[in-house]
């Protein structure tokens, strides 16, 4: 048996395989797991068949096979999914997929976003190299009171 493309450790016909034959993805997450296995595996049909009615207008379908034969598919990493279980409608995962064309290696980092239709997972858009909220981090300066509440200056308790 070979392992599944899309880095579970599984084999394709426990993972993905079914999937890619037809049967429904219970989560947002499977789908997006199948339709890189998809890639990998140069299943136009199956990449067709899960994006949205909207998505299907703009898929290209010879530039896609073309793609399939110029890759080398090197790894998925899921990094974060927010909803899209088995009880939800909608849901995002964001991952990165990394591949080489020729002697160039790239990394495609993605928010994909899914929702159902007619009861099935299908892939409904994406925002590409998505940005981390700011995290601001407020310096206390050494004449300030400390954090820790003693009611001292930060300098003559823990910031000695």
């Amino acid at each position: 048996m070979s392992e599944c493309p899309c880095g579970s450790g599984k084999p394709l016909t426990a993972c993905c395989g079914p999937y890619l034959d037809g049967a429904p993805a219970p989560t947002a997450e499977a789908t997006m797991r199948s339709r890189y296995s998809a890639h990998v595996l140069g299943n136009a049909d199956y990449l067709v068949a899960t994006m949205s009615a909207d998505q299907r207008t703009d898929y290209d379908r010879e530039s896609a096979e073309q793609s399939f034969a110029d890759s080398k598919w090197l790894g998925l990493d899921i990094r974060k999914t927010e909803l899209g279980g088995e009880g939800d409608e909608t849901g995002k995962v964001e991952f990165v997929a990394r591949y080489r064309t020729g002697q160039q290696q790239t990394a495609h980092h993605e928010l994909s976003f899914f929702t159902r239709e007619d009861g099935r997972w299908v892939f409904a858009g994406c925002e590409m190299n998505p940005k981390s909220p700011t995290v601001r981090v407020q310096k206390v300066g050494r004449n300030d009171p400390c954090t820790c509440g003693s009611g001292k200056k930060y300098k003559k308790c823990c910031g000695a």
